[in-house]
């Protein structure tokens, strides 16, 4: 609930994270007031939503870039309905390569990057993203989702020459191992908020 999120907002956080395009752009409406908010959209993303989703009040970070169609209509979206800057986005990789997920495969990311920093003005590439296979077990090693990943940054930055590409990997049930595995984003709001209704 955005009354949350204004408390996590007063004891200092800035950085809040939404899987719904409908509820992040209705609680950012609400929470316009707190000037240092940032919005990041981690939720899937298909075209026809993305018009919406650029109307959305402080949005910072779109997390789950997967496909061109996306970041064309993303691109498009954000250059009618943005601020005037460039919408920062990582692409997801779908790094399970499980057909239910989102993203792109990973021999899709050098062409899809491409695409964004070549053909959409309206958006800046700004790292990676994966999900990964729910419930992975640690026991057995590293999780090979991460280390995909980690493989698709180094790829992607030396594709680009760029040594700032973030990495966006890690949940609540995760995060510590991933960001030990160099992760610089984690999605962790069960942790803080508890598991959704």
């Amino acid at each position: 609930p955005a009354a949350d999120v204004e408390t996590a907002y007063e004891a200092g956080q800035r950085v809040f994270g939404e899987n719904y395009i409908g509820e992040m752009v209705e609680k950012a409406a609400n929470l316009a007031h707190l000037s240092e908010i940032q919005w990041h959209f981690i939720g899937n993303l298909q075209k026809k939503n993305c018009s919406k989703l650029s109307t959305c009040k402080n949005l910072a970070l779109v997390e789950t870039v997967g496909s061109e169609k996306v970041a064309r209509a993303l691109s498009n979206g954000w250059l009618r309905n943005g601020p005037g800057s460039k919408l920062r986005v990582f692409v997801q990789v779908n790094t399970s390569r499980e057909p239910q997920k989102s993203g792109c495969m990973p021999e899709e990311l050098l062409p899809l990057a491409d695409v964004i920093t070549k053909e959409c003005e309206g958006l800046q590439l700004a790292g990676v993203m994966t999900i990964g296979a729910f419930g992975y077990d640690w026991s057995q090693g590293v999780n090979p989702d991460f280390v995909e990943l980690l493989e698709c940054h180094k790829k992607l930055a030396a594709h680009l020459e760029r040594d700032d590409l973030e990495i966006s990997m890690g949940m609540s049930d995760d995060f510590v191992r991933a960001i030990e595995m160099g992760s610089t984003n984690v999605r962790v709001g069960s942790k803080i908020f508890g598991a959704r209704n």
